[in-house]
């Protein structure tokens, strides 16, 4: 782990890193989702469910393949598909320990909002432990891992990639981080879209526990 010894930021996707039960939360925007194409395409669930599904796995995001073909709304989408109930979700004082421990800048990139993220966060106990939030408005809606996005958010938070860290779920928005000179590092789980790619040469890292990840990278910087 010696080339982390030198990194200055990290990056942290939200959904799926923040927190581990990416079906309780996670499940709940894909039912509202759902829900808002039924509504507004005026279509069944199953229909509306097929159409989420391939603008997602098309487009990298549904809102990407709804404004694309349907002119959709993005920010009445977001608030729409976001209002979701957080309470059974518990503060993590073990993440929140080791975030507050690493003397290094901290940032939440996302394809989500900023709203959703700053729910989790407060919900986790952590909203004040990162120095920015960058989401899919900040992106222009370019969704991850393109690389718009991606150079949208290295100028918005001023940072070089060369010097960073970038850990996500989804192993394909991990490409675009290693061309442009991040360490990355994959959460391993067994979502099919999130292990897609899981065996390619631009992730770094492949880690099981975010906060024992962190732990030991403040440890490393700390010799």
């Amino acid at each position: 782990m010696k080339n982390l010894s030198n990194i200055k930021n990290i990056l942290f996707d939200c959904d799926g890193v923040l927190y581990s039960d990416l079906e309780a939360v996670f499940g709940q925007v894909s039912r509202k989702m759902t829900e808002y194409i039924s509504s507004k395409l005026n279509v069944d669930l199953k229909k509306a469910k097929e159409l989420q599904t391939n603008y997602f796995h098309k487009y990298n995001t549904s809102l990407n393949g709804l404004m694309i073909h349907h002119e959709i709304d993005p920010k009445e989408f977001l608030d729409f598909v976001h209002d979701i109930d957080l309470s059974f979700l518990e503060k993590d004082t073990a993440l929140r320990y080791e975030l507050e421990n690493i003397n290094l800048r901290k940032f939440v990139f996302t394809n989500g909002s900023q709203n959703h993220v700053k729910h989790i966060t407060t919900t986790l106990g952590i909203d004040d432990q990162f120095e920015g939030i960058f989401d899919i408005i900040d992106a222009e809606y370019h969704p991850k891992p393109e690389a718009k996005a991606f150079d949208l958010m290295v100028e918005k938070f001023k940072i070089d990639p060369k010097e960073t860290l970038y850990i996500e779920d989804i192993a394909k928005n991990l490409s675009i981080g290693k061309e442009r000179g991040t360490i990355t590092a994959w959460l391993i789980n067994d979502e099919e879209w999130g292990k897609k790619e899981s065996n390619k040469e631009y992730i770094d890292y492949k880690i099981e526990n975010l906060t024992l990840f962190l732990k030991e990278i403040r440890l490393l910087k700390n010799q």
